[in-house]
């Protein structure tokens, strides 16, 4: 299955996996698993906006920052920007926040409210180089509609 082919499959598990389902920490749960297992990503989780701040949320893979200002990294860049940002390289990211040195690429997509405010942010590492492509970009922000 290529990756379009797959990102289509997670779009169609995604919304009937949130069907019906009111509390968005859960969706999140289940849109961050289904992601990192179907693609294989090595992290994958939200940040949800709390309080003048990213707030790490739900997740699949290892431990992560946990607090992310405003307009701070690739996730607070991608917040204050009010867009996804695909990062190809990190170390090439000025004011990219470190969690782990094995990120090497990433994808940030910002996650709206049915108002249009930014809720959170889907944020994905890769371990490899210029893992995201504008294919990744399309399907992700596709995916994340399910919280308008």
């Amino acid at each position: 299955m290529n990756k379009v082919e797959k990102y289509q499959l997670l779009q169609q598990q995604i919304k009937a996996l949130s069907a019906g389902e009111t509390d968005q920490v859960a969706v999140m749960a289940n849109v961050a698993a289904a992601i990192h297992l179907e693609m294989g990503f090595w992290w994958t989780g939200f940040y949800r906006v709390q309080n003048g701040e990213l707030v790490l949320g739900p997740f699949q893979g290892p431990v992560a920052c946990m607090h992310i200002g405003y307009g701070k990294g690739v996730c607070g860049t991608s917040w204050k920007q009010g867009e996804t940002i695909v990062v190809p390289d990190v170390e090439q990211f000025p004011g990219h926040i470190a969690c782990s040195s094995e990120s090497r690429s990433e994808i940030v997509v910002p996650v709206r409210s049915a108002e249009g405010e930014i809720i959170a942010v889907l944020d994905i590492d890769s371990k490899d180089l210029a893992t995201f492509d504008e294919v990744d970009k399309q399907w992700l922000e596709e995916i994340v509609k399910v919280f308008e």
